[in-house]
């Protein structure tokens, strides 16, 4: 495709292509260079708006002669989905309790209208119903708007351009509605996670590690996979504020901060798991070396005999590294 303009004179003017038309036709004499930049953010923009419909996305349009039947006629056929349904907090409110016109439809609230369904005798896809597998006929645009009809606020409120979002995920990777337990497709929350993020799995397998393992939290403690306004879909504003809910000794005020501490805890600390202790990415001495060059100051981390290496290094005589409230606490040793 190719995006033109007229000149001074008239004229048409081809500026770039994009697609398979690529080819090169000169600009005219005194054709001016901003504008055509200004075309091409332009033309990007455009390209933008064009695609905002399929972002937000919008639910299935259903056969025009499908009508609604009734749960009961669906668990029929499906015992052991209506049976887990069921028992399920989602499944007690649509089946026995509805409070709106979406939840009286019950199983058809989700999957669509039925009847071109049951007489086609059944299968994924068949008459239009809605399957919520990753071969279903229906996008993940149309499968997740079906979700967001009820569950479109609290924690849900920044899915439209979260990464998971972008990345085109469907509220089926993670969780699945039949099942009573946790409605996670895996375990736990941790295992369903580490479908896709292989390389947390793996340092949550280090020596040094935040207790997910253990059970004592989990990784919605800091992120919020439905998306957030921050970075890495943290629940705070920032890596220092996530961590201070917990290590709230380490928020302050202090009357002497240390600078790299202030910034970011993760100058220093490996969040998911680290072969050195207390999280860090690497020994006391080398680490802080990474900042402090050793000139002037006997602290050689390469001489294994060096007191001032041994053990816990720096932290020997610098032990309040994240900051002091004492008075001669300024080299954060008290």
């Amino acid at each position: 495709m190719w995006v033109s303009d007229k000149d001074s004179s008239g004229e048409t003017v081809e500026l770039f292509c994009c697609g398979a038309d690529a080819k090169k036709s000169p600009l005219k004499p005194g054709y001016q260079p901003n504008k055509v930049k200004a075309l091409i953010f332009a033309f990007l923009f455009s390209l933008m708006a064009g695609a905002s419909p399929a972002v937000a996305g919008e639910e299935p349009t259903y056969p025009a002669d499908a009508t609604y039947i009734g749960s009961e006629v669906c668990m029929e056929c499906h015992v052991d989905q209506g049976e887990k349904l069921s028992k399920t907090l989602m499944g007690r409110i649509m089946l026995n309790n509805p409070r709106s016109p979406r939840e009286e439809l019950g199983c058809e609230g989700c999957h669509g209208p039925g009847s071109l369904h049951v007489a086609e005798g059944g299968g994924q896809g068949v008459g239009g119903i809605v399957g919520f597998r990753k071969d279903s006929e229906y996008s993940v645009e149309a499968r997740n708007a079906i979700c967001l009809s009820c569950h479109e606020s609290g924690t849900r409120s920044h899915w439209q351009g979260s990464t998971h979002q972008a990345r085109k995920l469907s509220c089926t990777n993670c969780h699945q509605a039949h099942k009573p337990e946790n409605q996670f497709v895996k375990a736990t929350e941790m295992e369903t996670c580490f479908q896709c993020h292989k390389q947390k799995r793996a340092q949550m397998q280090r020596s040094s590690h935040m207790p997910l393992r253990e059970g004592k939290m989990t990784c919605s403690d800091c992120h919020d996979p439905h998306g957030t306004f921050t970075d890495k879909m943290l629940k705070t504003a920032s890596v220092n504020e996530t961590c201070y809910t917990c290590h709230a000794e380490k928020r302050g005020p202090l009357l002497w901060e240390h600078a790299p501490v202030r910034e970011n805890c993760s100058n220093c600390h490996r969040p998911h798991g680290s072969n050195h202790k207390n999280l860090l990415k690497m020994r006391p001495t080398r680490l802080c070396q990474q900042c402090h060059a050793p000139g002037g100051h006997p602290s050689n981390p390469r001489d294994p005999s060096s007191r001032f290496a041994f053990s816990r290094g720096c932290l020997n005589c610098h032990s309040q590294i994240h900051g002091s409230n004492h008075p001669s606490g300024v080299r954060f040793n008290r």
